[in-house]
């Protein structure tokens, strides 16, 4: 995993397409603004393992990655606000 600082009103750039900014942080939210083609989906992850969950009922529960909680545990608590 690739971990970046970025300050309000900075961004990250994906692939030349997809742009991420973040818009505000305000304690331990961090709100992000994505920017991407419409053939890229881009969802929370509890809205992508629904999505993957009605597409294929066999589909395990977690099969969208690490959890936004136990990722957070990975990063050093001064960089979280940030990070996020």
């Amino acid at each position: 995993m690739l971990v970046l600082t970025r300050r309000v009103g900075e961004e990250i750039v994906i692939d030349g397409n997809i742009r991420v900014v973040v818009v505000a942080v305000q304690g331990e939210r961090v709100r992000l603004g994505i920017t991407a083609p419409p053939f890229v989906a881009v969802d929370r992850a509890e809205i992508h393992a629904r999505r993957l969950a009605q597409t294929d009922p066999s589909a395990p529960k977690e099969r969208s990655g690490v959890a936004a909680g136990a990722m957070m545990e990975c990063v050093p608590k001064l960089e979280r606000e940030v990070v996020s």
